[in-house]
């Protein structure tokens, strides 16, 4: 019977310890990188260090952060995710997928945790999204370019010449452009494609979209031209083209309708998988990339009567049975300055 009675303390006390990988008042050094300033990216770092602070308080340990933002050059960013790794941080965070494949490439052994990954299986982040089999996996804001491509034809039927605008070195553009051709060939309608690099290289792309008279433009969720778009969309506006982008964060910044994940959430649930890692003792081997509901279109109101000729009240009752939602924002630099 003692026999019996110590086996059964043995177990509780190993799932008990296997439970709670954590003591209380242990400090946690995460290092996070962000690859641009958009707005976007910095609700998702916003995001991020507001979860993990209450996530802290609750379970009373110590997150502390070290952030950073290397503007898009990769030399940069390596020195930061150099700088982290001598910090000696216990996780690091890459946000977009440049961030992420650097954070890869740099280690094997600290865990990392990647935000708004597009495709993170194209991008040879992870062996597959359900088992990520390394020491890396994250969140993604996967992109549905043929629920896009609906409300392009669902706002103008006779469409018949539409702007793919990108950034051909974006990995997050390749698959969704892929996407987007192949619907567009299927659908007989003619398309073409403008690139840029940089903000003037995208203003002369958009220059150029105008003057050859596209009817509507599609992005993904490009961060080069998400960067450009305060840039760019007046130019889009009194031409009457409809911008559509991969992002809410595009329609903040003046395009015409943003459609994608909840950005804000995404930030979130980032920190809930470095939470998982760090104090659940989760292996991101075999933690599955998350994704998200994609059925949000959010429009900018200050622009969509100029394009269209219809009210936000219209689009949306034309959206509705295409999307999940359909919101309303008015343009501003970054989330928080805007009436939604």
């Amino acid at each position: 019977m003692k026999k019996i009675v110590c086996i059964v303390m043995a177990l509780v006390l190993a799932l008990s310890m296997s439970s709670v990988a954590f003591a209380e008042g242990e400090t946690y050094k995460v290092g996070i990188c962000n690859y641009v300033d958009d707005a976007s990216l910095n609700q998702i770092v916003e995001n991020i260090q507001n979860q993990l602070t209450a996530i802290g308080e609750e379970k009373g340990v110590t997150f502390e952060i070290s952030y950073d933002n290397c503007n898009g050059d990769a030399a940069v960013m390596d020195q930061i995710i150099q700088n982290f790794i001598a910090d000696g941080v216990d996780l690091m965070v890459g946000v977009a997928t440049p961030v992420a494949m650097q954070m890869q490439a740099a280690t094997e052994d600290i865990p990392v945790i990647f935000s708004a990954v597009s495709d993170p299986e194209s991008a040879g982040l992870v062996e597959s999204n359900e088992h990520p089999g390394a020491n890396i996996t994250g969140t993604s804001d996967f992109l549905d370019t043929n629920a896009v491509m609906n409300l392009i034809f669902a706002a103008d039927p006779e469409a018949d010449l539409i702007g793919l605008l990108y950034d051909v070195g974006q990995d997050s553009s390749t698959t969704p452009i892929a996407a987007a051709k192949e619907y567009l060939d299927a659908k007989g309608v003619a398309y073409k494609e403008y690139n840029g690099t940089t903000v003037p290289e995208v203003q002369l792309a958009v220059d150029s979209l105008i003057a050859d008279g596209v009817d509507a433009v599609f992005t993904p969720s490009d961060n080069t031209i998400m960067t450009a778009e305060l840039s760019v969309y007046e130019a889009l506006a009194e031409a009457g083209i409809p911008h559509y982008t991969g992002a809410d964060s595009f329609a903040l910044n003046g395009a015409f309708l943003g459609y994608g994940v909840d950005y804000a959430n995404l930030g979130v649930e980032t920190a809930n998988m470095v939470a998982q890692v760090l104090l659940d003792g989760a292996d991101p081997a075999e933690l599955p990339v998350m994704t998200f509901d994609n059925g949000t279109a959010t429009i900018n109101t200050d622009v969509c009567e100029q394009i269209t000729g219809k009210t936000f009240d219209e689009l949306a009752e034309l959206f509705a049975d295409l999307c999940t939602a359909v919101k309303p924002i008015e343009t501003a630099e970054e989330f928080g300055e805007a009436a939604e």
